[in-house]
């Protein structure tokens, strides 16, 4: 007959099959960890990017960030305050030199240009008259000046003659005195019109030129008017691509305002910035790379601004070919500048795990396995990075990312 199994043994059953359970899942989960474990200790070798310290040159380069420009772009501006009337093209269009790109509301400025004509043809005129004027005075004064010299001719000849009968006897000494004295006032008479002709000859000639003067400022000031007027019928100073037009009809623009922009989007430039604690390694001429992608073209230093602006120095690098097909405006870039030149140093590829002078810990080949070592890395350009402590020539070291192994110290790999 069967008897009844206590509760206490059946708990203790129970308690049994759990820590069997229990110690399977146990078993299970360990061994999977020791799988992960080893799975991500173990790597291909053809996954990972190598590079074997060597011995060469390294033409060393800061790093800087750049921007791809049109080499040509212009800013029309409005010349006037006024409003726009009328749009001929829109952004994107290529345009010639001359092209008309909007019109602008001229009525005032033409109205004020009209003005500026006629009354310069008033200074013209007010010039001739009184150049006509000054003629004229001189013209009356010079008559006189012929008439006081036939005069004083006269009391000259009338002089001699009473001299003559004084020395005959047939005149008297006061006659002779009297025509001598009328003789020489007239004389003093003739040099005082001859310099008053003299003074006003001067005076009439300093009047023309401050008039003359005054007209040839005007006309400047004319021409001025004109070229606003021509620069407010807004064209294209060149052959090139409109990129930006202010296409609302209607619109009140200020004067100085931008209406316009063409470039030249078949060549380009790059404009890049840098730190100004590295603005003394940037200098007009020197050699620049600028990466774009897997793409290196080579270019030189054109420009570079004189002052720092918010902390950061901006230059301009002109490119050996600036058509490239990869350039586009406004694409970004890595731009590296040279600035010095070591030679036989031993250097290592540049990747994307160097950010600049110090202390690393990268992995190295040694054997079937890798080995986490710490290295001192100096200067750099962007093909190479020098070694200067921590890695002999001929060592390999693995350049590609490992920060998903930051924890490990020596890691598997399998060829």
């Amino acid at each position: 007959m069967d008897r009844e199994i206590s509760k206490t043994e059946q708990r203790k059953a129970l308690l049994r099959q759990i820590l069997k359970t229990g110690g399977v899942i146990v078993a299970f989960v360990v061994a999977g960890g020791l799988l992960i474990s080893y799975l991500q200790e173990s790597l291909r070798k053809k996954d990972l990017l190598i590079s074997t310290v060597d011995k060469g040159t390294i033409e060393v380069s800061v790093n800087a960030s750049g921007k791809v420009v049109p080499a040509f772009e212009e800013i029309i501006n409005s010349p006037i305050t006024s409003r726009i009337v009328e749009v001929y093209r829109k952004g994107g269009d290529e345009v010639d030199a001359g092209t008309p790109i909007l019109k602008l509301d001229l009525q005032t400025v033409e109205n004020e240009y009209n003005k500026l004509l006629d009354e310069e043809e008033m200074k013209r005129l007010q010039l001739e008259q009184l150049k006509l004027t000054n003629s004229s005075k001189l013209s009356e004064m010079e008559m006189k000046l012929k008439v006081s010299r036939m005069e004083l001719s006269r009391r000259e000849v009338e002089l001699r003659n009473e001299r003559y009968l004084d020395s005959l006897g047939a005149g008297t000494t006061d006659k002779v005195r009297q025509v001598e004295l009328s003789c020489n006032v007239g004389q003093l008479q003739l040099k005082e019109d001859e310099q008053k002709y003299l003074n006003e000859q001067a005076l009439t000639e300093a009047d023309l030129k401050v008039k003359d003067l005054e007209l040839n400022i005007f006309r400047k000031g004319l021409a001025e008017a004109r070229r606003t007027l021509e620069d407010a019928q807004i064209r294209s100073p060149r052959k090139a691509i409109l990129t930006y037009v202010n296409n609302e009809v209607g619109a009140q623009i200020q004067q100085g305002s931008r209406v316009a922009i063409v470039s030249d989007l078949s060549h380009f430039k790059v404009e890049g910035e840098i730190a100004d604690t590295y603005g003394d390694r940037i200098a007009v001429g020197s050699r620049a790379v600028v990466k774009i992608g897997n793409e290196k073209l080579d270019g030189a230093v054109s420009d570079v601004t004189p002052l720092s602006r918010n902390g950061v120095i901006a230059f301009t690098v002109q490119l050996v070919v600036d058509n490239h097909p990869r350039l586009r405006s406004g694409l970004k870039t890595d731009v590296y500048v040279m600035h010095a030149i070591k030679e036989d140093v031993m250097r290592i590829a540049n990747a994307s795990y160097y950010s600049g002078k110090g202390e690393y810990e990268l992995f190295v080949v040694e054997g079937e396995q890798l080995h986490r070592r710490k290295v001192r890395l100096g200067d750099s350009n962007f093909e190479y990075v020098e070694v200067v402590g921590g890695l002999q020539a001929g060592d390999e070291v693995v350049v590609s990312d490992m920060s998903a192994y930051q924890g490990k110290t020596k890691l598997r790999i399998e060829n």
